[in-house]
């Protein structure tokens, strides 16, 4: 499988190294004076010391060496400014080389591959039908494009807590077979948790997304933002708001994600295969440049017999016993249609997990 790649930055040849090129230079400049010399050294016979009077004549001075090394600098960091990492230190560069033989790309591999991954989803979770379509339509046209990897355009899934979005995303990334970042807005330090930031905070890291794409090596990973809307933002020295939501505008727009430029290491990276899937519960707090960047999708409440097909389902996914699954269906059917609270998919998945420690909890006694 081909790579892709990611980073749009090279690594220099490991022996273009300031002593290499000093070494190389060297060697070179004792050839050019043995011929000036009249010493006949065909390309076998550059071995020195030199006998007799034309070793004086062809011997390098300290004050020669000193210019050698002085030029040989030049050289590397003339090397290292073509590459573009010639602002990072070893350090950081060796945390990049991960990436100079590119990251692959989870991919659709036919059109017949993403319907059969679509009704898949949707059989597990109907009431996220809109989410799903939204899904299909990006696979299938990953294939009719030609992409070299699966891609869809940033959505927002908009509806009320409980319903299964978080649920659906991670299934959605173990069905495409590519890396999930899990992020909860507000537990991030504004904008720095997800895409980095500049060195001199006391935060500053590279970003979980380019941490996962490192970690990983791959290029189009699912970015799940829970509650967006509570995310909050912090101010520098200047007075200059950092917020999440502006943060990700160059991101979520297809021609600048694919020239970002990494706040942290200052290299720019291909984001543009990046899948931004963003969680809210209402979408009047988040600003319009980010809204209209976003396909949104708002999703209604889960019905009970969602829940009961989904905890049968899911019940016998997990190995329950019949005895179990009947036991959180009745539990969920018995449910007044009128009640004021109502289980959600969170419920379901908890009762689910009780039910397994129950049956565990007798095999082991």
């Amino acid at each position: 499988m081909s790579r892709f790649p990611i980073m749009k930055a090279t690594f220099p040849d490991p022996s273009l190294n300031p002593r290499q090129i000093s070494s190389h230079l060297a060697r070179h400049l004792k050839w050019l004076r043995a011929r000036r010399a009249g010493v006949d050294l065909s390309k076998e016979e550059r071995h020195w010391p030199i006998e007799g009077e034309e070793s004086e004549r062809i011997r390098l001075s300290l004050d020669d060496m000193k210019r050698v090394d002085r030029h040989a600098v030049r050289l590397h960091d003339g090397v290292l400014r073509r590459t573009g990492l010639s602002h990072l230190n070893r350090e950081d560069r060796q945390n990049l080389s991960s990436l100079k033989n590119g990251v692959a790309l989870a991919r659709i591999s036919s059109l017949d591959h993403a319907d059969e991954l679509a009704a898949r989803l949707h059989g597990e979770m109907p009431w996220m039908a809109p989410a799903t379509e939204h899904a299909w339509h990006a696979m299938r046209r990953s294939v009719r494009e030609g992409w070299a990897g699966f891609r869809m355009p940033p959505v927002i899934l908009d509806g009320p807590p409980g319903i299964g979005k978080t649920y659906w995303v991670r299934r959605l990334g173990a069905l495409i077979g590519t890396a999930k970042v899990d992020v909860d807005a507000t537990g991030e330090n504004a904008s720095f948790g997800v895409v980095g930031c500049q060195r001199g905070w006391s935060s500053a890291r590279p970003g979980r997304v380019l941490e996962c794409i490192m970690a990983k090596l791959t290029g189009n990973p699912i970015v799940m933002i829970d509650e967006l809307e509570k995310a909050g933002s912090v101010k520098s020295g200047r007075d200059q708001s950092f917020g999440l939501a502006e943060a990700l505008l160059p991101l979520l727009e297809p021609s600048t994600a694919a020239d970002w430029s990494c706040p942290y290491y200052r290299v720019r990276f291909d984001m543009s295969f990046v899948s931004w899937i963003l969680l809210t519960n209402s979408l009047s707090p988040l600003p319009e440049p980010l809204l209209s960047r976003c396909m949104i999708l708002r999703l209604q409440e889960i019905g009970l017999p969602d829940l009961i097909s989904f905890a049968q389902r899911e019940g016998q996914g997990r190995g329950l016993s019949e005895t179990s699954i009947w036991s959180v269906t009745e539990a969920l059917s018995r449910v007044a249609p009128a009640a004021p609270s109502r289980p959600s998919l969170r419920t379901v998945l908890r009762m689910l997990e009780r039910a397994a420690d129950l049956e565990n909890k007798s095999v082991m006694t």
